[in-house]
Parts: structure tokens; sequence; C-alpha cells
């Protein structure tokens, strides 16, 4: 099994000035296709919710679509870092909630990272989230 693009291989390939590629993936033939073209980084976003799951937006999202999605994209590839996004909810209530769903994406559905949006406001959930690990 090759080993999978990591954290320290991504600033590597940023303080080299290279141009890093992320692209999004919802199944495994997307995430195959993109493993196989050599693209470091897919992210599983909540998008998800329009495009596959046909919701007029994220909102509807939840963390268990979010990991039935995860898993066959992370079996799709070995090399590729999978990101997967946090949808709305999962994180808003506080770092103790955020971290048991990311712990969820990381666990059951095996992304090496987790994604969510915010500015200032979600600062200490991002520290606390970065602290765990």
């Amino acid at each position: 099994m090759k080993k999978r693009t990591a954290i320290t291989d991504l600033k590597a390939m940023k303080q080299r000035g290279e141009k890093i590629v992320m692209i999004t993936a919802y199944e495994y033939s997307s995430a195959r296709l993109a493993e196989e073209a050599g693209i470091p980084l897919i992210l599983v976003g909540d998008s998800l919710g329009n495009v596959v799951l046909g919701y007029d937006s994220t909102i509807p999202v939840t963390m268990d679509e979010m990991v039935h999605h995860v898993k066959p994209v992370v079996r799709a590839t070995e090399r590729t870092h999978v990101v997967a996004d946090m949808p709305f909810g999962s994180f808003q209530g506080g770092p103790e909630d955020a971290l048991r769903n990311a712990a969820r994406l990381l666990k059951e559905g095996g992304a090496q990272s987790v994604k969510l949006e915010g500015g200032k406001h979600v600062a200490d959930t991002v520290r606390r989230l970065t602290q765990a690990g």
C-alpha cells in the first residue's frame, strides 16, 4: 500500500512553490479517477447535498450522509489525501461538538482531514480540533 499525501507533504509542496490540486468527489468512481490522475487532494464536500442528493441547499446534509459518502472515496484511494467537509450544524455547537463530529469523519469515514467554514467565531473550534490531532 502506498503512502497517502500527508499535511507535511502539502506544506513542503507549498514551500517549493508547487501548485496543489484539489478536486471534489462524492463516490468511488470519481475518486478512483482522481487517484489514477495523481491528484493529491480530494474534498468530499457538503455540496453533495445539491449535486448528489438533490437538496435545494447544503443545510439539510447530515453527518450520516457525509460519512456514507466519505467511505467509498477513501476506499477508492491509496495516495490521495481525503478531506471531509463538516456540514452545517456539525460544529456550530462549540469545540466539543465539533470534535465529536470530526472524529466520526476520521474514524468512521476514514478521512485524513476535515474542513469547516467560518471566520473568527470558529477560531477556538479550529484550535481545539488542531490540538486534538
